[in-house]
């Protein structure tokens, strides 16, 4: 219901895992200016690691439960995903030329770019930079 009314409001949502009971703390955004205004008023210092995915995207899709649980294993990160479909500007910002790409922002800094499903290494620069 809630990502219903996300969709019709345009707030951003909370995903949860629809395989389990855990919950995944991810902010999705549906506009432009939600995002910015979102990252404008962000805490600067804490590490936001961004998804940039499409529904189509398998990769994408096969990331996604392991973004979900680094959610649970760094509650100190701030977890984002953003639809490349639904936010091109956003993605473009940003340089985004493949999917997912992974974007690690520090001091409103981008820090590191992790392009493709590379678990490992996404799981490492999360841990070198929060």
């Amino acid at each position: 219901m809630g990502g219903i009314l996300s969709a019709v409001l345009g707030g951003n949502e909370v995903l949860s895992s629809p395989a389990s009971s855990e919950s995944w703390r991810i902010k999705t955004f549906n506009s432009a200016v939600e995002w910015k205004s979102f990252f404008d008023t962000f805490e600067a210092n804490k590490l936001m690691v961004i998804d940039f995915s499409a529904k189509w995207c398998g990769p994408c899709r096969m990331m996604e439960p392991i973004f979900g649980r680094l959610t649970m294993d760094y509650p100190e990160v701030e977890f984002v995903k953003i639809d490349v479909d639904e936010l091109p500007s956003v993605a473009q910002e940003y340089g985004i030329q493949g999917m997912p790409t992974f974007v690690l922002v520090k001091d409103r800094t981008v820090k590191h770019t992790v392009t493709g499903a590379k678990e490992k290494e996404l799981k490492e620069k999360i841990k070198s930079f929060r």
